[in-house]
């Protein structure tokens, strides 16, 4: 008898998974978007690019944020800009105004009260910054100090770097020699440094001076500046500055300008260094120091002046 026999075997199924890509550590993903939302560019690149070193598999994932990034300054800095173009003249000033206590030394030794205001419009293609300061001291009837100066500065902006300074600017000081002295200059200036927490601008140009003296007479002379601006945040709430109305990371104002002119008759430097402790969101605390020196000063007249500061500015 002839038999058939059959041999079953179990179906069975051999398949391979491709694993899974695993998804960005929830400790690195806030930690980029930490650095994202605080908008400062070296801090998001430096973040991503050691994000990447470390987290290779998610490579796609981080790229994908950084172009996320990038779109939104893109619009941001386009919003910014058409806003700047659209504003009427009287709009999108900023300012603050100054007020507190002085203590100097050279031509007198004396306490009294100091006082400021500062004002900038910044635009598309220009910049226009206005600068006044009055300190006063009167002490049994008798005047010991009496000091006041305004300035305008309009700037064109040739490129996001370099830009086209005027200076308009009036000091009266009888106890340095004079009632009063003015200063037209117009020249060159350049964005050294230029970021979000520090900036460092410089110019130069031709000036004219007219200087009228407190005891009679007057001298007029060409001459040259060379000025200097410098904000850095060192944190949150504390900056340092040196140097007068210039622009922090781009558009902040510093406390105020270390400038140098020279002139036939006498060369002038005047220099602040600031410290600003911010208090709340208006107020902030000032400690600075000036010197104002005059290498050929009226007889009889110091020449260095310093003066120290501690102040209280509001911002506006």
């Amino acid at each position: 008898m002839l038999r058939t026999i059959v041999w079953s075997f179990p179906l069975v199924t051999i398949g391979f998974a491709s694993p899974s890509l695993a998804a960005l550590p929830e400790p690195v993903k806030a930690m980029i978007e930490a650095a994202i939302e605080s908008g400062k560019d070296a801090e998001v690149k430096s973040v991503l690019k050691f994000a990447k070193v470390t987290n290779p598999d998610d490579a796609a994932e981080i790229d994908a944020m950084l172009a996320a990034y990038n779109v939104k300054q893109t619009q941001l800095a386009a919003a910014q800009k058409q806003a700047k173009m659209e504003a009427p003249f009287f709009q999108n000033w900023t300012g603050e105004g100054e007020l507190g206590g002085f203590r100097n030394t050279g031509n007198s030794n004396n306490v009294g009260l100091s006082g400021g205001i500062k004002l900038a419009k910044d635009a598309v293609k220009w910049r226009l910054k206005f600068r006044a300061r009055a300190d006063f001291q009167r002490s049994n009837g008798v005047t010991s100090r009496e000091q006041y100066a305004a300035a305008l500065e309009p700037e064109y902006k040739i490129n996001d770097r370099l830009f086209i300074y005027g200076l308009a600017q009036y000091d009266r000081d009888q106890f340095q020699g004079f009632s009063s002295r003015y200063t037209v200059s117009g020249g060159i200036g350049y964005a050294v440094i230029k970021e979000k927490d520090i900036f460092l601008n410089v110019k130069a140009g031709p000036a004219w001076r007219l200087t009228e003296f407190s005891e009679g007479g007057s001298d007029s002379s060409l001459a040259g500046l060379i000025g200097l601006d410098l904000g850095w945040q060192i944190a949150k709430n504390l900056k340092l500055t040196q140097g007068a109305g210039a622009t922090l990371a781009s558009d902040a104002q510093s406390l105020t300008s270390a400038n140098v002119i020279f002139s036939s008759g006498t060369n002038t430097l005047t220099a602040t260094t600031g410290l600003d402790a911010k208090i709340n969101g208006k107020l902030t605390a000032r400690f600075s120091y000036a010197v104002e020196h005059e290498t050929n000063p009226p007889d009889g007249s110091e020449k260095t002046d310093t003066l120290s500061r501690a102040t209280l500015v509001y911002d506006f």
